[in-house]
């Protein structure tokens, strides 16, 4: 018996459609991997037809009055919770996350950063009207960029979309969205949801490959390219949008240091942070996964973290006591396999290391120690649920090897002293720092990175910001 596959099209302009030229591509389910849709392979005509609507439609949205944006987005908000069960399946068929998670954990998180932009469409500050030349008044306008081609990752397809979206439109600009190749059902959903809701042309999405977001990025249209993705992919990216001076916006990776003190309690500790690595298969830029541990509690705190691990479960989305799902796609299976497959002799696998079943991208839950500052695996993102440890002697090597690296994104310090606590926060070179806690998010708080993990922020009024553009007028008084 053959089950018929899904037929997931483009949105432009108001309607779905079928590439021009009517190539797609197999989408796996990564929980089965089993095909279970095919989506367009979009070309430069699918790219060329997005953008001319989205120019199109840009005028009217810029126009529309901050609180009509705010109503179309409370709208899109309040729609997302009615068709929740849809989004969650879409997910979870995109994922192979456990479907309660993807239900408490991002759905209401989603809803809620929409419903933040929406306020902020009405919040826009700046400079009062002055008189800074004699007989000249000067005003400042904040405006919308124009048309934003975004590209969306796999780790969060829902939730990295609305992390685009939400603050574009709010804004005033009109969006091209691609969600990865591997994870199209939700954001072809989303489509057809808020479709229902805003002017044909001012949400657009395509679906394809890394040459559909090259030609996303290269066009000319875009005043703005947004990216969530790897290194390699953000420098091309950046490369690319040099041509024509385009905005840039890139979220690319991290290599969370998470610093644990001596006077830190340690059952906490391995609690909290065994589940901010874990949790969503280790596949998270800000994920604890590298842990520095001051040596006079490394060898009880790598014990403490090994049994975590043996007891933390994956497993089939609907499973019980699940923390997360497999790995998103083949691709990824063969890269986090060969991190430890390539593990130095000097390392030692405290639990997992392994492929979990025969079926699905599974990885075990997994501890590596022994590990020194220039070993691949400490300086790599591994993007799996895998968490390394490597020992401290004090604070200055702490900070030494925590920044030791090319990624900025997010960090952590585990200590009982304040006064410590502040001086890792300001020394830690990363552009999140928790204490005592690591991985919670907030909207109304910016999320980004220095260095290699890009630049740009997401979420808070920050990210709101950089979706729009400043113009000064001035005026003759006389």
């Amino acid at each position: 018996m053959t089950t018929e596959l899904r037929r997931l099209r483009n949105y432009i302009n108001g309607e779905f459609r079928d590439a021009a030229d009517g190539r797609t591509i197999e989408v796996v389910n990564p929980a089965t991997e089993e095909v279970y849709a095919t989506s367009p392979l979009s070309g430069q005509a699918d790219v060329d037809a997005a953008m001319e609507a989205a120019a199109a439609a840009f005028p009217a949205w810029r126009d529309s009055t901050p609180a009509e944006r705010q109503k179309v987005l409370l709208k899109i908000a309040d729609a997302f919770e009615e068709r929740a069960e849809d989004l969650i399946a879409a997910e979870v068929l995109n994922t192979g996350k456990p479907t309660a998670l993807v239900a408490s954990e991002e759905v209401p998180p989603m809803v809620d950063q929409i419903r933040f932009f929406a306020g902020a469409a009405r919040m826009l500050e700046g400079r009062s009207a002055g008189e800074y030349m004699e007989g000249m008044t000067s005003i400042v306008r904040r405006e919308p960029v124009g048309v934003c081609a975004q590209v969306a990752p796999w780790n969060y397809p829902m939730m990295m979309a609305v992390w685009k979206f939400a603050p574009a439109l709010a804004a005033g600009n009109t969006v091209v969205l691609k969600p990865s190749d591997t994870t199209p059902a939700s954001t072809v959903l989303m489509a057809e949801i808020i479709g229902q809701i805003v002017p044909k042309g001012v949400f657009n999405v395509i679906c394809g490959d890394r040459e559909t977001g090259k030609a996303m990025v290269e066009h000319p249209t875009p005043a703005m390219a947004s990216i969530t993705g790897s290194v390699r992919a953000g420098m091309q990216v950046a490369e690319s949008a040099a041509k024509d001076v385009k905005r840039v916006h890139l979220e690319l990776g991290g290599k969370a240091p998470v610093v644990v003190f001596e006077d830190t309690d340690i059952d906490k500790a391995v609690e909290d942070i065994s589940v901010a690595g874990y949790f969503n298969a280790g596949q998270d830029c800000t994920a604890a996964t590298r842990v520095l541990v001051h040596e006079s509690i490394h060898d009880e705190f790598v014990a403490a973290l090994a049994k975590a691990a043996a007891e933390t479960k994956t497993g089939q989305p609907d499973d019980e006591d699940v923390l997360y799902g497999p790995l998103n796609n083949a691709n990824q299976l063969r890269q986090v396999s060969g991190f430890i497959e390539r593990l130095p002799a000097h390392a030692k696998v405290e639990s997992g290391g392994h492929r979990v079943g025969d079926k699905g991208y599974f990885y075990a839950p997994t501890v590596v120690s022994g590990l020194k500052q220039d070993d691949e695996i400490i300086q790599n993102e591994v993007f799996g649920p895998v968490i390394t440890v490597q020992s401290f002697t004090d604070e200055a090597q702490a900070l030494e090897y925590a920044n030791g690296i090319e990624y900025a994104l997010a960090s952590s310090v585990w200590t009982k002293d304040h006064a410590r606590a502040m001086r890792m926060s300001k020394a830690l070179d990363f552009g999140c720092v928790w204490i005592n806690t690591h991985i919670p998010l907030v909207a109304e708080m910016p999320h980004g990175g220095y260095k290699k993990s890009g630049y740009g922020k997401d979420l808070s009024a920050y990210g709101f910001e950089d979706y729009t553009r400043i113009k000064h007028v001035m005026t003759s008084l006389s």
